[in-house]
């Protein structure tokens, strides 16, 4: 059984951390707790991952507003249906049309199994995964935090969390990502708890609509 996040114990496990660590108590007290951000573990969710990979949330979200005009639901042979030049009009760069269709063919191949990932462990996820082109630690992160609800996903490779956690902890602007994951240690096995409230205070703070 993999520990997981969900609506009625959202709170209770921040809370546990809130009474550590005093730099997240302060986000809850200034802000409150974030929503429960979850989404679908699906083919479609993973998309959408690999979309924001290096970009804004609004580009990533814009792009995939427009796949849903022109296919409806997401599915691996539906993006089959639509060439290159048709998923460019869609905000696709030339990397990611790559990616995704490599994540698709993973799928249709039967190499690659979403529905069986929730009875993995994280390591086993990430793994199985970051066999497919264009899918990196980040991107697993994000899909084992999202879509999984797994508890203690910490990910460095994301930026507004990083930054987030710099502000709070008043740390140097350069630090490595080994120190990073030190201090993340203290947090464990909800890291993914932190992780949700340090980007609500990057949101916050900076006034960003979702």
């Amino acid at each position: 059984m993999h520990l997981t996040f969900h609506k009625d114990n959202f709170h209770t496990l921040g809370d546990k951390l809130t009474k550590k660590d005093k730099h997240l108590r302060f986000i809850v007290k200034q802000y409150g707790y974030p929503p429960l951000w979850t989404r679908p573990a699906n083919f479609q969710t993973l998309v959408h991952i690999i979309l924001e990979q290096q970009v804004s949330l609004a580009s990533a979200r814009a792009a995939l507003n427009k796949l849903q005009e022109k296919l409806g639901v997401i599915t691996p042979r539906k993006i089959f249906s639509l060439s290159d030049e048709e998923l460019k009009a869609c905000y696709f760069s030339r990397q990611k049309i790559v990616y995704v269709k490599c994540l698709a063919q993973s799928i249709i191949a039967k190499q690659t199994n979403l529905k069986t990932l929730s009875a993995l462990n994280d390591s086993e996820v990430r793994q199985q995964l970051k066999t497919i082109k264009g899918i990196g630690d980040w991107t697993v992160d994000v899909y084992l935090l999202f879509a999984l609800q797994r508890t203690d996903i910490f990910p460095v490779g994301d930026l507004a969390m990083v930054n987030a956690l710099k502000e709070i902890k008043q740390l140097p602007k350069k630090i490595s990502q080994e120190k990073l994951l030190a201090l993340g240690e203290e947090w464990r096995p909800y890291r993914s708890i932190a992780t949700m409230l340090l980007w609500h205070y990057y949101i916050q703070k900076r006034g960003i609509k979702l």
